[in-house]
Formats: C-alpha cells, structure tokens, sequence
C-alpha cells in the first residue's frame, strides 16, 4: 500500500473521514437519529405493524447500515485514536449492540436497539456537556447519596421500632420500613396512603414523617441539584478559558507577525537612509 492511501494519511480514508465528520453529514446524521427513535417507536404498535410493518423494518436496517458505514469511516479515518475517545467508542457500542445476533435467551439485545438513540447526546454540544457535568459530578453526588442512605437507615430503625406492631406491611421490617419512606421520600400518596393512616393509631407520628420529607426530599434533592449546577458551571468555566486562551494566543502570534514586519520595515528604512547621504555626495 503506497503512502497516499495508508489510513489516516492523506489518501481516501482522510478524505471519507473529513467527509463524514463535516457539519452537513453529521446534521444528516442527527436526522437519521430522530427519525430512527420514530421508527422505534412505531415498530411497538401492533396496529402500524400490521400495517407498514415491512416498510418499518426496512428503513430500520438501512439507517442501521449508514450508521455502520458512518463508524467504518471514522475508525479508518482515526485509527487507534478512534478507540481513545470515550464519545467514539459510546457510538461504537451503540450500533454493535444493534449488530449483536437475537437469540431465544437473549431477546433483550432487540429491545436495546433504542439505545441508538442515545447518539444524538454525542452529535449534540450542549448534551454532551449536560453529561460531562454529570459525570465530572458523580463524587460529589456519591458523598451525598451516603449521607441520604445514612438518613435512610437511620429512619427506618426508628420507623420499624414505633410503627411495625400495628402496620406491619409497611414498617415490619428493615426493608419495608425503607421501601416505606422512599415512597413518603417521592411524595406519592404518602398523605393520605401513609401517614394519615398511621396517625390514626399514632397522632403525633407527623413528628417524625415531616422532618423527614424536609430532609429527605427537600435538602437532599437541592443538594443534588446544587452539585450538579456547580460541575456545569465549572465545565463552562474551563471551556471558556481554554476559547479565551486559543484567541490570546491567536492574538499573540498575529502581534509578533506584526512586530517582525515593522522591525524589517525600519531595518529597511534605516539602510535606505544610510544610503542617501552616500549617493548625495557621489552627485556632487
């Protein structure tokens, strides 16, 4: 193979790659994304099958196969620096999933072929971002998800110790107490489902419900909130500093051209004067 077609250099994989990669095929891309999230979603309905069912299935393998060419290019364009990049290989498990033979003991991988839809997160800035943040927050949020637990525990201890005589389905035990209260914690039908019932055999038991839901759900979740907002702001933060260094940099490149042309220019002017005096006498 000559040196103008190795992958990656300057031969047809280049050009495929830069071709693939440019902004009007990756628009098409994102557009064959969303219309195979529809698709998807029509092949559940029993009555559209019935009726396009075949049509349905054939442009599902042909958006199926423009992903598949799309991944070929990009890995004969990148090469091994393809498999280094976290968005890259999110996209190749994605279409393998999709590729992945149904079996009898293995129907699920037909069900995540809506997985494929998840790839508008790598052609999308800002989603990709909104992932980022979450990811960059996952410490933070851990600390804060073993504080809830703790808090969990610690409630349900007391749940189970003052209510599981009289509603043993609920607090009877240790799990059922913390099934219990991450129903009271989601606010569904935890009035009228759980605690007014409770407070009719236990009239101060809001003593303890309430306190609860205010930690529980309201500190907790603001907490998750708040650290999530922060990781966005700080990846917002970086990703500004790194435009603005590029343009001072940009910038600084720019001035020094300038300088060195002004410096020859006076260089030139300086020799040009020196010159004069010397052609002025040779007149006289």
């Amino acid at each position: 193979m000559s040196a103008g077609t190795q992958i990656g250099g300057r031969g047809p994989w280049a050009r495929a790659g830069a071709w693939v990669e440019s902004p009007p095929v990756q628009w098409f891309i994102t557009a064959l994304i969303v219309v195979n999230a529809v698709v998807l979603g029509l092949e559940t309905s029993q009555s559209v099958m019935a009726a396009a069912g075949p049509a349905l299935l054939l442009l599902d393998q042909a958006i199926l196969a423009v992903f598949v060419i799309e991944i070929v290019l990009r890995i004969g364009y990148r090469r091994l620096a393809f498999f280094r990049d976290g968005w890259s290989l999110f996209d190749f498990a994605v279409v393998a999933i999709a590729l992945a033979p149904v079996m009898p003991g293995l129907s699920v991988l037909r069900a995540l072929r809506v997985l494929r839809v998840l790839r508008l997160v790598t052609v999308m800035p800002r989603l990709k971002m909104v992932v980022r943040a979450l990811l960059s927050s996952l410490p933070g949020l851990g600390s804060i998800a073993l504080l809830q637990a703790l808090i969990f525990y610690v409630g349900a201890v007391i749940a189970t110790k003052l209510f599981a005589a009289d509603f043993p389905d609920w607090f009877g035990s240790i799990g059922r107490s913390l099934y219990t209260l991450f129903q009271v914690m989601t606010l569904e039908s935890w009035s009228m489902g759980i605690v007014r019932p409770v407070m009719e055999v236990y009239p101060y038991a809001w003593a303890f419900f309430v306190p609860f839901i205010l930690v529980a759900t309201f500190t907790m979740l603001n907490l998750f909130i708040a650290v999530i907002v922060s990781a966005m702001q700080a990846i917002q933060h970086d990703e500004t500093e790194a435009v603005t260094q590029e343009i001072r940099s940009a910038t600084h490149d720019e001035t020094e051209t300038i300088l060195d042309e002004l410096r020859r220019l006076r260089a030139e002017v300086a020799a040009l004067r020196q010159g004069m005096p010397e052609r002025s006498g040779q007149s006289d």
